[in-house]
């Protein structure tokens, strides 16, 4: 019987490159949104470093008449903000009083302008520090700068040479910020694919001879099956063999040879000896049809010499003298192989002995067909049938029947189905492909 073919070398190195590619596709994309908030946070701490440093930078150039909107006072914060602080990154800057008002503005049409501080802003004219965030551009103060894309927004304190509290603010465009985890991720990625590629180069040879190696245990695995299942034939035909010419011969022999005895001793008036000789002779014929049964399990010879349904047919004889109706249909079992015969015939067997012993049916089907290069066998009956647990209690019992014969059909590639429940009978579906 020919077993279900293995996964070859080739098919799971395809797979394991599949797999280690999308891992590596989850990785760097998933590295990439990690670098990516990295570079953020980094960018947000240089951000607050830097808007206190062109702090120091602008604040000198503050004076009091900023406070007054003096334009020479204004003039003069413009030029140190436009020569030394503007950039392709550093698009705006603006001064704030602490009511709101901007006092300076790169843009020009800003000043002037009133807008409520939040309370973050307020509490930091008071105590100090710096503070970055992504900007609302959606807020009235913002509505000059939404041409200029995302920003992120950075503030600080500042004073006037008198001591009073200044909001200084730089907007610097958020492109730059994804720049840098596009540049980190370019740094990092060529290293990380590298070592991957390298690990990737000593695996999949190693890879490569163990599959090689376990595919060939599945195939000498394969082949000591198919010896031991051609051996367990051979062995039944042998000793089904020996029982017919042997035991058989001898017991029928027996039993025929003990007739006359007891005809003699009825003659004698011995009818105590002939009622001994005749349930001996009894018992005789009876341990010849259990052994003729058992040739029949072991190696039914119609199987061979009259076909898949003549053999089924003697399998279910039975049924009749039972009061079981039964119905037999073979349809294509002459494109069957011989493993297949016996096969299909193994499993009907199985099935046809435990609705014999358990069942106890009224009405029980035998169906054979071949339909898309599959043989089908159904053997249904409408018996006692039985749950999980009437198996599960059978199988540790001892009684492998069905194991045994699912086991068959995995190995040639099918498949055994078992549909049963209390009193609603039982529906044993072998398919198989056709070799």
């Amino acid at each position: 019987m020919v077993g279900v073919a293995g996964p070859t070398a080739r098919s799971v190195i395809v797979r394991f490159a599949t797999g280690t590619l999308m891992a590596i596709v989850v990785a760097v994309v998933g590295g990439y949104f990690v670098l990516r908030s990295v570079a953020i946070d980094e960018a947000k701490q240089q951000t607050r470093v830097r808007v206190k440093e062109e702090a120091k930078l602008v604040g000198a150039t503050v004076t009091d008449a900023l406070l007054r909107g003096s334009g020479k006072a204004q003039e003069a914060v413009d030029n140190a903000v436009v020569g030394r602080v503007l950039t392709n990154s550093i698009v705006r800057v603006k001064i704030w009083s602490s009511a709101g008002r901007v006092l300076y503005s790169d843009e020009h049409a800003e000043i002037g302008g009133h807008y409520a501080l939040d309370r973050g802003q307020l509490h930091l004219l008071r105590h100090g520090g710096a503070e970055v965030e992504v900007s609302d551009l959606s807020r009235p103060e913002n509505r000059l700068d939404r041409q200029q894309g995302r920003l992120l927004e950075a503030y600080t304190r500042i004073r006037t040479p008198s001591g009073t509290p200044l909001l200084f603010e730089i907007y610097q465009r958020f492109g730059s910020v994804t720049d840098q985890a596009r540049s980190l991720l370019g740094k990092l990625a060529p290293p990380i694919l590298g070592a991957i590629g390298l690990i990737l180069l000593v695996q999949v040879p190693l890879f490569w001879s163990l599959m090689r190696r376990l595919q060939l245990g599945y195939e000498q695995r394969e082949g000591l099956l198919a010896n031991a299942v051609t051996s367990s034939r051979r062995e039944r035909r042998r000793v089904a063999a020996y029982l017919h010419d042997g035991p058989v011969q001898d017991l029928a022999g027996l039993a025929f040879s003990l007739a006359p005895v007891a005809d003699d001793a009825e003659t004698r008036g011995a009818d105590r000896e002939a009622a001994v000789v005749r349930t001996v002779i009894d018992r005789l014929r009876g341990t010849v049809r259990d052994l003729r049964a058992l040739l029949v399990d072991l190696h039914p010879p119609t199987l061979a010499t009259a076909g898949l349904e003549a053999a089924l047919g003697d399998l279910v004889s039975p049924f009749p003298a039972r009061g079981t109706k039964v119905e037999l249909r073979v349809d294509g079992g002459d494109l069957l192989g011989l493993d297949t015969q016996a096969l299909v015939y193994r499993v009907a067997q199985e099935a046809v002995r435990n609705v014999l012993a358990y069942a106890e049916a009224s009405n029980v089907s035998v169906e054979v067909g071949v339909a898309d290069s599959t043989a089908h066998l159904l053997v249904a009956d409408d018996g006692r049938g039985f749950g999980p647990e009437t198996r599960e209690r059978r199988r540790a019992e001892g009684h492998l029947g069905l194991s045994l014969v699912e086991e068959l059909a995995q190995q040639a590639g099918g498949s055994l189905t078992i549909d049963s429940r209390e009193g609603a009978g039982t529906r044993v579906r072998l398919e198989v492909p056709i070799r």
